[in-house]
């Protein structure tokens, strides 16, 4: 799996875990979806992400979109 897919399936998994903590737990981990849709939308448009970053310090293979 490279980077790129392996940063949209984090992130995912990620905006599905605080939805379900804001039901069950807290309404304000909604901040932290809103964080990582954020930081994707940022992503797009600049290229940057740091997450990317990291698993490209880690050794993965990187993809298309952060190269």
């Amino acid at each position: 799996m490279n980077i790129d897919r392996l940063v949209f399936a984090i992130a995912g998994c990620f905006i599905v875990l605080s939805v379900v903590l804001s039901q069950v737990h807290h309404v304000y981990w909604l901040f932290f979806t809103a964080f990582v849709g954020f930081n994707m939308l940022q992503a797009a448009f600049t290229g940057f992400c740091p997450l990317a970053k990291i698993l490209k310090l880690i050794g993965l293979k990187p993809g298309n979109a952060f190269n």
